[in-house]
């Protein structure tokens, strides 16, 4: 199953058509957005016509069924969705790491730095950066993540613009 991952959209949602546009992006069967404008969820919704999982970040406002963080069970996978500011990410991935463990998830995605991470453990830990305000490069990114069941998660970070 492939999954896209994006963040920290920050209201910039003309950003999504650059990013759809990408080969492979289109075949996400799901998308996960880690907060900083979760309401962008529902543009990317209505673009891809796929669900969209979202979590609130530190520039978001209470959202009715929106949350701080979640757990999605995919392709024999348990994946953690938090923005990360409240574990404090900035300062390392630790606190995170043990959130996702104590949901049972393996894989477990932030976003918050706007810097694009992939950390390889007992817990895969995924950081899309930002697809519209990077602070790594200038580009923007996103990720497609593909799972099988019992088989490691396949990442790929993308840059767009």
């Amino acid at each position: 199953m492939r999954i896209g991952i994006v963040s920290d959209s920050h209201g910039d949602v003309r950003v999504f058509e650059d990013m759809l546009a990408v080969p492979g992006a289109a075949d996400a069967e799901l998308w996960l957005h880690a907060g900083d404008h979760a309401a962008d969820a529902e543009t990317l919704r209505l673009l891809t016509e796929k669900t969209v999982v979202c979590v609130l970040g530190n520039c978001d406002y209470d959202e009715d069924g929106v949350y701080h963080e979640t757990s999605a069970d995919v392709g024999g996978h348990r994946i953690f969705l938090a923005h990360g500011h409240l574990f404090r990410v900035e300062f390392g991935t630790e606190r995170l790491v043990a959130a996702a463990r104590e949901a049972g998830a393996d894989i477990a995605v932030y976003g918050h730095t706007h810097i694009a991470r992939e950390e390889r453990g007992g817990v895969t830990v995924l950081n899309p950066g930002s697809i519209a305000r990077p602070r790594d490069e200038r580009r923007g990114s996103f990720m497609l993540l593909d799972l099988e069941e019992g088989a490691a998660p396949r990442v790929k970070l993308i840059r767009i613009g």
